[in-house]
């Protein structure tokens, strides 16, 4: 497993639609094993592909919950109910944190490292996490979505996605 470098704005993947995968092989697994990697490293809670620079519909969350690594191959959002609002930041944004507003509920569908179909439901922060990733995946980045820009004294406990 490798520590990948993170893709910053204003870096053209990072608004690009990415394609699906079609092949669920050891390289699949290698990039999933070093998105982790990566993402650990540099303190986040969730990493999509293109953030490593790759054109691909790969992402994972963990926000250090019962629900552990998720990882999500060519996921979609099913349902989405509620609203919440809440800070965010991205790694691709390195020091810059907005307030966002999104669905509280979600229901996605996706595949796992063996082409395994599975539906997740999620709420509340995990929720977030998994639309901040999936958006990443259709090239919406959350600064499209923030509602005012938050200041440092406003981000004690904030996480990066």
């Amino acid at each position: 497993m490798a520590i990948r470098k993170i893709v910053i704005y204003p870096a053209e993947i990072l608004e690009q639609t990415c394609q699906p995968v079609v092949k669920f092989d050891r390289k699949l697994a290698k990039i999933l094993d070093d998105m982790y990697d990566t993402m650990i490293e540099y303190d986040g809670v969730g990493l999509a592909a293109p953030q490593i620079g790759l054109d691909a519909r790969i992402a994972i969350v963990d926000i250090d919950d019962e629900h552990g690594t998720i990882e999500m191959i060519n996921p979609r959002i099913l349902e989405s109910s509620g609203e919440q609002t809440g800070p965010e930041g991205c790694l691709s944004f390195p020091d810059l944190f907005g307030e966002v507003t999104r669905p509280d509920f979600v229901k996605l569908e996706a595949f796992d490292r063996k082409g395994r179909k599975y539906t997740l439901e999620a709420e509340g922060f995990l929720a977030r996490a998994i639309q901040h990733e999936i958006d990443h995946l259709d090239g919406v980045l959350f600064t499209a979505k923030v509602s005012r820009y938050l200041e440092e004294d406003e981000l004690k406990g904030v996480e990066s996605e």
